[in-house]
């Protein structure tokens, strides 16, 4: 079976007959560029939350709205091969949106997870999943591991060479 999904009907089948099967569903999502070990703990602890994890991952378009015209680095169908090989995560499912609200709104997570910067911030979607009673969980930020921190570095090696 495809782990990466381009369809949301596909998608909605798959995560009703898991919820049949009552399994839990986590969701994430982000950008994902140039991956490093922050991602891959982060998504560790986030599929430790129930048994399936879906992550959610901004397209080319998005993450230039997001991030600018430099990025992303690499592109979305090679972030969701790289991220669909990662041990903790089922299923990834590309979004063209700034925020996977309608993504959530179709899924309806257990668990709605993101990264502890967004602590006092607003998550799109966490007003669907408490609706219904799923949880909103922050996972702890790991400090100096980021892709802006592995750019930048990259930007100064280039400029001092």
């Amino acid at each position: 079976m495809n782990r990466i999904i381009n369809n949301i009907k596909v998608l909605n089948t798959i995560v009703a007959k898991l919820k049949n099967k009552s399994k839990k569903i986590v969701f994430t999502n982000g950008c994902f560029d140039i991956i490093h070990a922050g991602h891959v703990i982060y998504l560790n602890k986030a599929k430790k939350l129930g048994d399936i994890l879906i992550v959610g991952l901004n397209s080319d378009s998005s993450v230039k709205k997001l991030k600018g015209n430099d990025r992303p680095i690499i592109i979305e169908d090679d972030r969701a091969y790289i991220i669909s090989n990662l041990k903790p995560v089922d299923f990834v499912v590309i979004f063209n949106d700034n925020t996977p609200y309608n993504l959530i709104n179709e899924i309806k997570p257990d668990y709605l997870v993101k990264g502890s910067d967004y602590k006092n911030k607003e998550i799109a979607g966490s007003d669907i999943v408490k609706s219904y009673g799923g949880q909103v969980v922050l996972i702890d930020y790991v400090n100096e591991k980021s892709t802006t921190n592995i750019i930048d570095k990259i930007k100064k090696i280039n400029s001092s060479s």
